[in-house]
């Protein structure tokens, strides 16, 4: 089990692939998503990774988080997340995730916080079909209808399904696939959308109903602090877009 990484959603883009086909892709961006420190068996009772993403000043992180980052030797994120993972795939506090940790054609699990939409009505929230358009209906076509029974139980049962509050919960999209990587930049483009508005940090991790990509890298990608961004040999992987051929200079045979 490796461990997954906490993106920033820059929002939707749409390219083309070789075939001509239109492919709606999400951005989105390790955000410096650092190791910041680990879980262990023996003092933790369970191993993980802690990871953080965005940057923070000092002076708005509480004096504990300061001694916290302080510890592991890196400077103060906007947030935090941890991953559980297997005990050899444990990663050196410090370490830097790559957009190249998740490879094209890999199945992942995207999670966020949805858009917050306020009170919403039973037909926009349930997907309720609503009520007639005539036959004695008046008034209350978008109305939910009835919420009980008669004298026994004589009560609205919990959970029923009526008006309220619409979004703003967390959101696990399964199955989405990486389209493409960008580890200069440190993008990750997938298929379709994901949960979350733009600027919303996301948890994306291996899809647990979908077998690990066999290039899939263990215990993952990442750079040390210090080193220099690796670069894919294959361009057509590791960018967003391929560059266009050159063209030969004037004089040149074919």
């Amino acid at each position: 089990m490796r461990t997954g990484v906490l993106a920033k959603k820059l929002g939707m883009a749409r390219f083309f692939d070789e075939a001509g086909t239109h492919v709606p892709v999400t951005v989105l961006s390790l955000d410096g998503c650092q190791v910041v420190s680990q879980r262990t068996q023996e003092r933790d009772g369970y191993v993980a990774l802690q990871l953080g993403a965005g940057s923070k000043k000092p002076k708005n992180t509480s004096k504990a988080m300061r001694g916290h980052f302080a510890k592991g030797e890196v400077e103060p994120k906007h947030r935090l997340v941890e991953f559980r993972v297997s005990e050899e795939n444990l990663i050196d506090v410090g370490a830097e995730i790559t957009a190249d940790h998740f490879v094209p054609g890999q199945k992942i699990d995207v999670t966020a916080m949805t858009v917050g939409k306020g009170f919403a009505g039973a037909m926009k929230r349930w997907n309720f079909g609503g009520l007639r358009a005539t036959h004695g209906v008046s008034v209350s076509h978008r109305s939910h209808g009835s919420t009980g029974q008669r004298q026994d139980p004589g009560r609205t049962f919990k959970g029923k399904k009526m008006a309220g509050h619409l979004g703003q919960e967390v959101v696990t999209t399964l199955n989405v696939t990486v389209w493409r990587v960008d580890i200069e930049r440190g993008l990750i483009l997938v298929k379709g959308a994901v949960p979350g508005t733009e600027g919303t940090y996301v948890k994306v991790r291996d899809a647990i109903k979908s077998a690990r990509h066999a290039d899939a890298p263990l215990p993952g990608a990442f750079r040390k602090s210090g080193q220099p961004a690796a670069v894919e040999a294959v361009a057509d992987t590791a960018s967003v877009a391929d560059a266009p051929a050159e063209a030969p200079a004037a004089g040149d045979e074919a």
